[in-house]
């Protein structure tokens, strides 16, 4: 297989969508947000960047990324004294201002978009002492990292409405009727009837979208065991490697990480993990959503897999994620009714 890297973006479009309650969006013609994906701004004092409080940031938005084959962090940190906070970084896409004296009325973290550009995510933590400001943190950890998540996703997905693969999208409605934005350039790699394989490939990177659907028949479709075993009897089935006998498939010896939630309001697993090929020493990482069609009574399964030997991969698996992630059936208003007649009945 020939590998290909996909050049990141920068966004010029569309206020993002957010994830609390106790959200506010400012109005107003905005500046468009600057610097790189993955890349976030924290307004702290060196010396609470220095001691617990920066520890603490460091641990949550600073973190590794799950499923990827070497260590990255979930957001590149960028640590900015409140008096060097000027307009050069005020545009950047993530921001994280604190503030840790006894002076703060209303201790709390809040959730703003477009304070200062567009579209951008800034959360607000204040609180009166570096105690306080650890206990907001962590409990708080979660809904920081999936507000930030989710406006990187939301970036990437509004400029892949805006620019994508007619032919990729046109391929996907006549014969899964889905709606799936794929950027340009992305080529037909492998069509058969229950499976699809576009690819994007550069000289030293691939990026690959596989689509395919499976009968609904029981809940067990939704386990982890149920997928990775279909997942690795269709790449064994569909996706040869570079050489003579060799195949794509899932690599066992680190556990994918497993989820169950709502995408589109339907009952949806997610799986990342790392792939391999079988009988070669090809690799890398993958993201798959399973989401069930209750009106059609089957499940569709999309993944996004990267190929990047010796370079960083967070960025290409989220590109992958938000194509993925803008998989939307033909129709979901079926599904809309389906789905709200069951939680009633609930």
């Amino acid at each position: 297989m020939k590998y290909s890297i996909l050049k990141p973006i920068f966004l010029l479009l569309a206020a993002l969508l957010v994830i609390s309650c106790n959200e506010n969006s400012n109005q107003g013609i905005k500046r468009s947000i600057t610097g790189r994906a993955g890349e976030m701004v924290i307004v702290i004092s060196k010396d609470h960047w220095e001691s617990s409080p920066g520890e603490v940031l460091r641990n949550t938005v600073g973190q590794p990324q799950l499923s990827l084959p070497q260590d990255e962090p979930i957001f590149n940190l960028v640590d900015i004294p409140h008096n060097a906070f000027d307009n050069i970084f005020k545009t950047t896409r993530n921001i994280i201002t604190t503030k840790i004296s006894a002076s703060v009325e209303n201790p709390g973290v809040q959730f703003i978009n477009n304070v200062w550009a567009s579209p951008q995510a800034t959360v607000a933590i204040n609180a009166k002492n570096k105690v306080e400001f650890e206990k907001l943190l962590n409990e708080n950890s979660g809904k920081i990292i999936s507000y930030f998540m989710k406006a990187e996703k939301s970036r990437l997905q509004s400029t892949y409405r805006k620019i994508h693969d007619k032919g990729v999208l046109n391929t996907l409605q006549e014969k899964f009727d889905i709606t799936m934005y794929c950027l340009p350039g992305f080529q037909l790699a492998t069509e058969k009837n229950d499976f699809i394989w576009y690819r994007y490939d550069s000289p030293d990177v691939t990026q690959g979208i596989f689509v395919y659907s499976v009968k609904y028949n029981s809940d067990s479709i939704f386990s982890s065991e149920f997928l990775l075993y279909k997942r690795n009897e269709m790449l064994k089935k569909y996706v040869p490697g570079p050489t003579e006998g060799s195949y794509m498939s899932t690599e066992m010896r680190f556990e994918p990480v497993f989820n169950i939630f709502e995408h589109n309001g339907n009952y949806t697993a997610e799986m990342r993990g790392l792939w391999r090929t079988e009988n070669d020493f090809m690799g890398g990482p993958y993201i798959q959503i399973a989401e069930l069609d209750a009106s059609n009574q089957r499940v569709v399964i999309a993944e996004g897999f990267v190929y990047a030997p010796g370079k960083n991969k967070r960025n290409l698996l989220r590109q992958v994620e938000a194509m993925i992630y803008s998989m939307k059936f033909g129709n979901q208003a079926k599904n809309d009714k389906i789905n709200s007649e069951i939680k009633m009945g609930n």
